[in-house]
């Protein structure tokens, strides 16, 4: 795939991509986003936000997405350090609903982690780490929402750390309570 590894995951829709770095005496140089080779792997979205957090270890972000019509696409890198991300596939259609996928993202590694509209996406840092995604929708408050990190029918083995979890996200709801609510993806 040119300058691109490329590892899929059972659930469908979610990419890992890992870019080739070209090494010499003087570091290295990989391109981190170029639209036509991400278009060959099947990412054919239009980014129009990037975010970047910088977070400590032990910390939890997530599980977030936005509603419909403001659902997020997203490809997840991390700049420095090393996190666990976590995708949930939450399209209530998919055989795969409920379900979701770990991958330890990285600095040296460079490996990103293509996730689509109808996902609850979060991470843990492993170490002191800068996590960077470019979105496919721009941010709507209104839009927000969330499933709860800790929720015990996922069953998602976050790492042995302590969890430092915002007050925002402790208060998230179950799997189940989204159902019950209805708020999912079609």
């Amino acid at each position: 795939m040119g300058n691109l590894d490329v590892k899929l995951f059972p659930i469908q829709g979610l990419i890992e991509v890992i870019p080739k770095a070209f090494f010499d005496s003087r570091g290295h140089f990989f391109e981190s986003y170029n639209a036509n080779s991400f278009q060959e792997i099947g990412i054919d979205c239009t980014f129009v936000q990037d975010n970047q957090s910088h977070s400590m270890p032990g910390v939890v972000r997530g599980l977030h997405f936005q509603r419909a019509p403001f659902a997020q696409a997203k490809l997840v890198r991390v700049l420095h350090g090393r996190i666990l991300d976590v995708a949930v596939d939450l399209r209530k259609s998919s055989p795969t609903f409920g379900q979701h996928i770990l991958v330890e993202l990285s600095a040296e590694k460079r490996n990103m982690l293509y996730i689509p509209e109808g996902f609850a996406h979060g991470f843990q840092a492993i170490e002191e780490s800068v996590v960077m995604y470019k979105c496919n929708n721009f941010y709507n408050k209104a839009s927000e929402s969330g499933l709860k990190w800790d929720d015990t029918e996922l069953g998602i083995k976050w790492q042995a750390l302590s969890a430092v979890v915002s007050e925002k996200d402790v208060i998230l709801p179950a799997l189940g309570q989204l159902i019950e609510e209805g708020d999912l993806f079609e």
